[in-house]
């Protein structure tokens, strides 16, 4: 007598969506869009050299080509570990990097002596240490690729990110001010020389919880209790986890006074909770309620003062920056300045006066490069930064599961709403944040960061492109314990 075969598991209990997809790696496709990213940002160092030292040096191209072999050795990370994953992500960061590394550079030299700018290293300077930093970045997303072979297994982890994420993001809050203020936002924690911004490793773990919570929680939370307008709202009893993160994202606006991170975070949430229901009411839900809490801080700054005084104030500067445009309201005024300056077409890479902007390497990059390549080259930048959003909502589009459509989506949700907040804070479109530009801006927290989101982002598109065998079940990825396949999605489903 035969034994019966144990049945393969199907799509309804592991969450997938069947389907066939034909096995074509576009690796080559990869390497050949990181060329280009590094010939731009050759020319662009060679640029910069010909504008402020009146010359070209003869190794104007150390750095594109320390760059190159970074993030060379990633893409062959990537050819091994994720062969199936999007090629348009690894060279759109690596443009962005580039360019980074590029214009702090140029900053170095900018605050340079003209005696000392002949003999500046390649290396040395704040360019140098974004460089180091780069390197750390992409051995980091390298390793996360090697020990994270699927993207399901995060799930398994999700109560202990979500623990890790609140616990980052309430140290900084916590620390007195000469351990964690910097520039009026308590967002760091500093310890003699060294300084880490926990916060941006904190939104990478919380998002991973989110995904998990709601991919359990979607059906009860799509209960619809009302319908106005023909907008269907939720029952009363289902707010409690929008109310909750509404209160920590309120805590973080007042004890770490920063209304980009408090965004940030309140609507990394909201929009990874309208990807799981599809209810436009948990949008409507959310900004209502932000909006509303901001409101509410602004006026208790303004006749209590105390812990809302700090938000009160940057809302002071945001509505009019030339009431004191030497005193509160001189970096943002500055910035507009600057931006002004550049016009369409920019003075030429090496061109502008970056040392007249505060903060230029960190908060105010993107004016600061934009008074160099204009309008038209801040908007090729932004092509690049929706580039890698799109893909990221394409992968999520794509994926078989729950989890992972979440977990994509919330990621390039995030990654778009960072740039939306810093870019908003230097145009004057909302106040001042403490936001860095995401791989522009110098320092090793966001790049890190950053870098880790898009090596989520990288496997879970490996996933979502991988072919699919008979009964429509992905390929395990090489290495890949089976356990780790199918285990993690059928706990992460369930309800």
């Amino acid at each position: 007598m035969t034994a019966a075969a144990t049945p393969a598991p199907s799509p309804a209990t592991t969450g997938e969506q069947p389907g066939v997809r034909l096995a074509r790696s576009r690796r080559n496709s990869e390497l050949s869009l990181l060329l280009l990213a590094m010939v731009l940002v050759a020319a662009y160092g060679a640029t910069v050299e010909a504008n402020v030292l009146d010359t070209v040096s003869p190794d104007f191209w150390v750095p594109a080509a320390a760059l190159g072999l970074v993030f060379l050795g990633l893409h062959l990370v990537i050819r091994w570990l994720a062969p199936f994953a999007d090629p348009a992500l690894l060279p759109a960061v690596a443009l962005l990097n580039g360019i980074g590394v590029g214009f702090l550079r140029r900053y170095d030299l900018a605050r340079a002596t003209p005696a000392e700018r002949e003999d500046l290293a390649i290396f040395a300077g704040t360019g140098g240490r974004q460089l180091a930093w780069t390197l750390g970045a992409v051995l980091l997303a390298a390793g996360l690729l090697a020990l994270m072979r699927d993207h399901r297994s995060l799930s398994r982890y999700a109560y202990t990110l979500g623990l890790a994420g609140i616990v980052l993001v309430m140290i900084p809050a916590v620390l007195p001010g000469r351990f964690s203020e910097i520039n009026g936002a308590k967002l760091w924690i500093r310890i003699g020389g060294f300084t880490i911004q926990p916060g941006e490793f904190a939104k990478l773990a919380l998002l991973a919880f989110f995904a998990y919570y709601l991919v359990r929680k979607r059906e009860v939370l799509s209960l619809a209790s009302r319908r106005v307008l023909g907008i269907d709202f939720p029952r009363g009893r289902d707010l409690g986890p929008v109310l909750v993160v509404w209160l920590i994202s309120l805590l973080v606006l007042v004890f770490e006074k920063d209304l980009g991170t408090s965004l940030l975070y309140f609507g990394m949430f909201v929009v990874t909770l309208y990807i799981a229901t599809e209810r436009v009411s948990w949008l409507l839900i959310g900004l209502t309620l932000f909006f509303g809490g901001a409101y509410l801080a602004y006026v208790l700054g303004a006749s209590v003062g105390g812990p809302f005084a700090n938000f009160y104030d940057r809302a002071q500067i945001w509505l009019d920056p030339f009431a004191e445009p030497y005193d509160r309201g001189y970096q943002l005024v500055q910035g507009l300045l600057t931006l002004g300056t550049g016009g369409l077409f920019g003075a030429g890479p090496g061109g502008g006066q970056p040392t007249l902007l505060p903060e230029v390497q960190t908060d105010f990059i993107f004016a600061g490069i934009g008074e160099e390549i204009g309008l038209l080259g801040l908007s090729a930048l932004l092509v690049t930064y929706l580039l890698i959003v799109e893909r990221g909502l394409r992968a999520a589009l794509e994926v078989r599961d729950s989890f992972g459509k979440l977990l994509a989506g919330g990621l390039a949700f995030t990654l778009g709403l960072q740039v939306f907040v810093i870019i908003g804070g230097i145009s004057k479109l909302i106040p001042l944040t403490g936001q860095t530009t995401p791989f522009l801006s110098a320092g090793g927290s966001s790049l890190m960061a950053n870098w880790l989101l898009i090596a989520v982002l990288l496997r879970v598109s490996d996933g979502a492109r991988r072919p699919v065998a008979a009964g429509g079940v992905a390929s395990r990825p090489s290495g890949t314990p089976p356990e780790q396949l199918h285990g993690a999605p059928t706990e992460v489903i369930r309800p």
